[in-house]
């Protein structure tokens, strides 16, 4: 028969499994010696982006890391742990992580998963610096109509151009 607390384990790491699974992006932060306050102030500007902070012990998050398969993440595990998982855009969500740990010297993102695949630290700050998903797609957007724009612009001028000549040939036939 299993013990209240070993139940209770299983329970936590079979949660965070569950999430590094269903989630698109996962980032994992170390910190120590941070007020309440202001991981309370993480968790409101997290959630207005639509991530989720979830903080757990280093054993449990330790071996859910490598019952997903992340060793390499599992590896840099200290501190105080807290996971931010989210399925909205993690460009944003990154942001919200860098801008935050910014003069914080106890605050350490460690590394993360963005769409299965496992990015470190430095990474996760290269994220950060990236525009927005939708300015992305503008710019996408913007490429792809380019040449039809160029084209129709084409188009249209030589279009004016006859009709331009026509008129010129008209006024010195003598019509109006």
């Amino acid at each position: 028969m299993k013990r209240v607390g070993q139940v209770y384990r299983e329970k936590l790491i079979k949660e965070i499994t569950d999430n590094l699974g269903k989630n698109k992006s996962v980032f994992l932060m170390s910190y120590s010696k941070l007020s309440g306050p202001k991981i309370d102030q993480l968790r409101k500007s997290l959630n207005k982006k639509g991530a989720d902070v979830y903080v757990s012990k280093n054993s449990v998050a330790r071996i859910a890391l490598k019952e997903a398969e992340y060793v390499d993440l599992a590896d840099k595990v200290s501190d105080q742990t807290a996971f931010i998982w989210t399925n909205s855009d993690s460009v944003e969500v990154s942001k919200v992580l860098i801008n935050f740990i910014k003069g914080i010297q106890t605050v350490n993102i460690r590394g993360g998963v963005v769409e299965g695949r496992v990015i470190a630290s430095d990474d996760v700050k290269k994220l950060s610096d990236l525009p927005s998903r939708e300015v992305l797609l503008s710019m996408l957007l913007g490429t792809i109509q380019a040449p039809l724009t160029r084209f129709a612009g084409a188009l249209n001028a030589k279009t004016r151009d006859l009709l331009s000549i026509l008129k010129q040939l008209s006024e010195k036939k003598g019509g109006s």
